[in-house]
This record gives C-alpha cells, sequence and structure tokens, in this order.
C-alpha cells in the first residue's frame, strides 16, 4: 500500500534549512521524498498543511525492561509480569515518537523480535542483551549484605545485568549474549547511581576484562559500550577499544579530545538525573542510591559543552527508569541549554542512526529510507523543545509505513 504525505515541510540533519514537498512511501520505504502525481488509486493520502514532516527519533541508551526504580525488585519480577510491563513503557516510547531504541541492558533479542513481528507496538529494539558487570559491579543489585550468589537473578526477564569476573568468564559471557542476538556488548566501567555498593569513581573492569570483551566483539563486528563516569575511566576504556561511552557526566577535556580522536560516540543521558532526584524517592529508588546522584547531576549539563568542543559525536540518550519514562522528551530542553537545535537533531537522528547500525537507512527522509516518519507542529530546527512536548506537538508516528499515533 502507498502513502502520500501531502503538502509538507520536510526537515532531516542532512540539510540545513526545510524543504516544501510530498512523501511517497510504498511498502514501508520512502519512495520518493518529491512526490508529484506518480502514486496509485487506492493512495492513502494525508494533507499535513504545511506542517513539518521529520525523521522518526532515535533513543540510544534506555532499559525498556525496568518498570521499577529498584533495580534489585525488578529483577525478582515473574517473568509474565515484567514482560507486560515492558510492552507498555515500548507503547509509551513510540507514542513519544522514538521509533528505534537501543536498549543498554535487559532486554533480550526475543522481545526485539516480537516487536518486529508486530506481536506489540514499540519501537525498533537494538538490543545488548544482559549488560556485564564484576561482582560489586553496577548490574550487582544486591543489598550490601546479602550472600547470595550473585548469578541468581542474572537470567531473569527483568534483570537488567549479570555478574562476570575475570577473563575468561568475561570472554564466555560476551559470546553468551552474542549467540542470543546482542547486536553490540555493554559492560560497566565505573560505579553507578542505582546500584547499592559500588562508589561512583570504582574502575568497573580490569584493563584486561575491558580488552577481552572488546575483542570479542570485534571478532564479532561490533562494538562495545560501556557505563562511565568519570575522565580517569573513560581515559582508560578508550585504550581498551571501547567505541560507545555513555553517561560522561564527569568527563574532562583531555578525554573528550581523546574520545575525539578515536572516533568514540559519546551517548550522555542528563534527564534521568533530573528524574532521580525529584522523584527517585517516592517512587522506591533505594537511599544509598540517592545520595549518589547530586555526584554527577550537577556535571552533566558542563559535559556536555565539553565533548561538543572536541568534537565528539554525541548521540541521544535518557536512561530513564520505572514510572520516569514518561519524562524521555524532557532530555531535547535540557540539552537546549547548551547545544544548537541542529546538534541536538542530529543526535537523535543520523548521530544515533550511525551508532546503532542503520546510516543511511534511518534518521534522515531520502528515496530508499525505512519510513520512520514523524508530523510535528513547528520546526524542531528553529526551537528543539517543542519535541519535548509530544501531547501538544506530535501529530503523527509512522514507523515503516504503519501509523501508530495520529492527531491529525
Amino acid at each position: 500500500m502507498q502513502t502520500l504525505l501531502l503538502n509538507a515541510t520536510i526537515i532531516d540533519s542532512t540539510a540545513p534549512e526545510p524543504r516544501s514537498g510530498n512523501i511517497l512511501i510504498e511498502d514501508g520505504i520512502i519512495r520518493d521524498p518529491e512526490a508529484r502525481s506518480s502514486f496509485a488509486k487506492d493512495c492513502q493520502v494525508i494533507d499535513v498543511k504545511g506542517r513539518t514532516v521529520m525523521p522518526g527519533l532515535i533513543d540510544c541508551h534506555v532499559h525498556v525492561v525496568a518498570s521499577t526504580m529498584n533495580l534489585a525488585l525488578n529483577a525478582q519480577l515473574p517473568a509474565a509480569t515484567a514482560v507486560l510491563r515492558s510492552a507498555q513503557i515500548m507503547k509509551g516510547m513510540l507514542e513519544r515518537g522514538f521509533t528505534t531504541v537501543r536498549d543498554l541492558g535487559g532486554a533480550p533479542y526475543s522481545l526485539a523480535e516480537a516487536v518486529a513481528q508486530g506481536l506489540t507496538p514499540g519501537p525498533r529494539l537494538i538490543v545488548c542483551g544482559k549488560a556485564l558487570s564484576k561482582t560489586g559491579g553496577h548490574s550487582d543489585s544486591r543489598p550490601r549484605y546479602d550472600t547470595y550468589d550473585a548469578t541468581r537473578w542474572g537470567s531473569n526477564f527483568g534483570a537488567l545485568g549479570r555478574v562476570a569476573d575475570g577473563v575468561e568468564e568475561v570472554r564466555l559471557a560476551c559470546r553468551q549474549e552474542l549467540r542470543q542476538g546482542a547486536a553490540f556488548i555493554k559492560v560497566m566501567a565505573n560505579g553507578g547511581v542505582a546500584s547499592p555498593t559500588d562508589p561512583i569513581n570504582w574502575y568497573g573492569y580490569t584493563v584486561d576484562e575491558l580488552k577481552v570483551a572488546v575483542e570479542e566483539a570485534r571478532d564479532s563486528k561490533t562494538y562495545v559500550a560501556a557505563h562511565l563516569y568519570t575522565a580517569e575511566g573513560i581515559v582508560r576504556a578508550l585504550e581498551c577499544g571501547v567505541h560507545s561511552l555513555e553517561h560522561c557526566n564527569l568527563i574532562d577535556a583531555h578525554a573528550a579530545q581523546m574520545a575525539a580522536k578515536a572516533g568514540a560516540v559519546a551517548v550522555p543521558t542528563l534527564v534521568t538525573y533530573e528524574a532521580l532526584a525529584q522523584d527517585g524517592p517516592s517512587l522506591g529508588f533505594p537511599a544509598d542510591s540517592i545520595a549518589k546522584i547530586e555526584h554527577v547531576r550537577k556535571a552533566g549539563i558542563d559535559s556536555l559543552s565539553i565533548l561538543s568542543d572536541a568534537g565528539v559525536s554525541i548521540a541521544f540518550g535518557t536512561d530513564l527508569l520505572g514510572e520516569t519514562h514518561v519524562r524521555q522528551c524532557e532530555e531535547f530542553s535540557i540539552r537546549a541549554r547548551v547545544l544548537p537545535a541542529a546538534e541536538i537533531l542530529a543526535s537523535a537522528t543520523t548521530v544515533a542512526a550511525k551508532l546503532v547500525g542503520m546510516e543511511g537507512r534511518l534518521g534522515l527522509i531520502t528515496e530508499g529510507a525505512i519510513a520512520d516518519l514523524l508530523v510535528v507542529d513547528g520546526s524542531p530546527l528553529e526551537d528543539i523543545t517543542i519535541l519535548s512536548n509530544p501531547k501538544k506537538n506530535l501529530l503523527l508516528v509512522m514507523k515503516e509505513g504503519v501509523i501508530f499515533h495520529r492527531r491529525l
């Protein structure tokens, strides 16, 4: 079936200015972004009346299985409960205009397949399986005095990560995740906020453990993404070959310059710290974790300037948990305090598409690209913050040519 978006103002990050046109979509693909009259008689025509048509958004750091703030409790959820909760989270993401998301720990490849098969509405899922952590690291959510085996919940649907200690355990864990469909490997290379026993500045893994993860990923023609906060941790990870730098709140100019030289990609996730600080105490976020928030939250805005000034590619990410997933679009407004609209738009489209391995197919409006499209009121190139209010400004969401949300 064909669909024609008529009278569109078209924007993407490949052009500095909007252009006017009609977009012809067929079989989930953009067939003609400058259509005139060569479309079928039964073509579905939608007159967007000069509103903006833009590519679907890509969030490069989510956890679609994280339905509660308390990740230890999340890991213990019955599988059926956890699956159905994740379905609601994914539906919300799609309705906010995110047609693709990269899951940084928790979602199995089977969930990505279920979405692709149309079993539940949701964004296209790019998954790493379970994130890897040392004992006591960021994916070890046991309370301090819990002596149960760390692997107790690691295979559960609601677990975001698994514990792997030592070079050979890390190697095996990488191979297992890749065999099960992981598109990349995720490791915890610093301490974290949402875990109880690891200070922020801890090194998550030894150099040898990081190198073996990178080796296994490269052998499988993919890369390692690492949870990182400190400049020292970032430098160490870069020296080991890590490609995707998650969070980076405490980065400095030297580490940023090194990242730019290495061609690494940074994925800041500033909205999650705002959400944890404001909503965490009332939503069950553990007290030990709340005490860590301010250390990274205050530095987050500065990290954007440091990364941008060094020329590091910056992708869009949010990293929200539990009930705070609804705040996903606030990341646009936070970044707008520092970065220009065009750079933020690219972070959620072309830069993100390259990171998820779909460069040229997602994140732009051109012949042959996948028809993931949004219709919005206003121009994100002029005011990126309109994307922060999808209930008001998002009028249509199309994924692979199928309309999932429409208010036109």
